[in-house]
């Protein structure tokens, strides 16, 4: 089956080769044009651009997906299906029409939950135990199209966004292809979504990655763990921002106001509505990167300091 993959990021990349290590015939990807990246801000190729690039295969960046010339080519090029994986553009219907199995999208939730740009940043945020990944029929609304097939993979106690997703876009490559396998066969079957159980996953802000110390220990883990490594958990100390990598609770600490900073000789703790949690990395602006304890040693953290 003549197929194009529509992606951007790197998540998108194994599903991509997978695709391109199938049984289908690859000719083309449609990715994001050249984005600025870098301290020199130059242009430079998304990983699924790259990707192709590298493999000798067709890269079309259309500007928007409505766009003629980039209609007229897909004509021109006639695929059978085009499987989506974060593309990052919304697909018109005048695109949606040209294959005639149409447009597959690999979505890392279990639909109807998490539906949007994180569905894998809100489930962690939210305390999920479960998620998983779901290949659904692409349509206008947002992803609310049949879906055809399911995997599950449950959340650990100390996934970042980041473990989960790399999990989720390997595993989903896989069944990205049995979907693909099953349409040129004629056995797929698509299932319309519930009515229920739906959630919505916008994308996480900057605002979002701030950490409320006045949140219970659990909340304030699953916050910095469902904004790593993007856009990153952070808070200020000496009114200079900060940011975080993971914390644990420390169930038996001692107590401390939120926010409120203890340094002891093999570990930073940091009080919140609840028990204390322990520091991971810290990096402050325009540093690199440091366990908490250098960082504390560093920077002089005196009795009583506290994030804001």
């Amino acid at each position: 089956m003549r197929v194009i993959f529509a992606g951007t990021p790197a998540v998108a990349v194994p599903a991509l080769a997978a695709v391109a290590a199938s049984r289908h015939e690859l000719v083309a990807v449609v990715t994001r044009p050249d984005a600025p990246a870098g301290r020199g801000r130059g242009l430079s190729r998304s990983p699924v651009g790259a990707w192709a690039d590298e493999h000798g295969v067709e890269v079309l960046t259309p500007a928007r997906p409505r766009d003629p010339e980039f209609l007229d080519r897909l004509r021109e090029l006639e695929p059978a299906c085009v499987p989506v994986v974060a593309y990052g553009a919304l697909v018109p219907p005048a695109a949606l029409e040209i294959p005639r199995h149409g447009w597959i999208n690999l979505h890392f939730s279990l639909l109807p939950a998490w539906r949007g740009a994180a569905p894998v940043q809100h489930a962690v945020l939210h305390g999920d135990e479960l998620t998983g990944a779901s290949v659904f029929q692409l349509e206008e609304g947002l992803d609310t199209g049949p879906v055809y097939g399911t995997l599950t993979d449950e959340i650990r106690a100390t996934d970042t966004s980041g473990d989960l997703l790399g999990r989720l876009a390997d595993s989903g490559a896989a069944l990205l292809v049995a979907v693909l396998d099953a349409i040129a066969d004629g056995t797929a079957r698509a299932e319309p979504q519930p009515a229920d159980g739906v959630s919505l996953a916008p994308k996480l802000t900057v605002d979002d990655a701030r950490v409320r110390w006045g949140d219970p220990a659990f909340a304030v883990d699953r916050r910095i763990r469902a904004c790593t490594p993007a856009p990153g958990g952070w808070t200020t100390f000496r009114d200079e921002r900060v940011k975080l990598g993971p914390v644990v609770p420390v169930p038996d600490g001692p107590e401390l106001k939120p926010g409120e900073l203890l340094v002891e000789k093999s570990r930073v703790l940091a009080g919140t509505a609840t028990v204390p949690v322990r520091l991971g990395e810290v990096r402050a602006a325009g540093k690199r990167a440091m366990d908490a304890t250098d960082w504390a040693r560093g920077v002089r953290v005196g009795t009583g300091e506290d994030f804001a």
